[in-house]
């Protein structure tokens, strides 16, 4: 079981399963929503447990996504494709170690032009 929170706490989450290697989304929206670019990995929406739900604003950032944040710190906490049996979750969010290594960069045609990607892993431009 992996556990994660915001910054101040308001908002708490089990994840009852492995997880999935990450990917960072480089895309404008995931920067702007995060500060830099995003991580995340998927987790099976029966695998998460959250506590203080009623913390959490949701975004709907286009038709299809809605982003999770908490009300109170501002923490980005989750990318939720609504009608999928998956959310994302911020790696960032989690608390300890979390076994995985990042997998691959998507939307690397929309990062920032203030860093490099050259950690040799497997980069998406969509």
């Amino acid at each position: 079981m992996h556990q994660g929170s915001c910054l101040c706490g308001a908002v708490r989450f089990e994840i009852n399963a492995e997880l999935h290697s990450p990917d960072a989304c480089h895309c404008r929206q995931c920067r702007k929503h995060s500060g830099h670019y995003w991580a995340s990995t998927d987790v099976s929406r029966i695998a998460l447990s959250i506590q203080g739900d009623e913390n959490i604003a949701w975004y709907a950032s286009s038709e299809k996504v809605r982003r999770g944040f908490c009300k109170t710190c501002g923490s980005s906490l989750f990318w939720d494709p609504i009608h999928k049996d998956k959310i994302a979750v911020a790696m960032g969010a989690l608390d300890g170690p979390t076994g995985t290594q990042l997998s691959m960069h998507i939307f690397t045609s929309e990062k920032g032009d203030y860093y490099r990607i050259s950690d040799g892993i497997t980069q998406h431009l969509r």
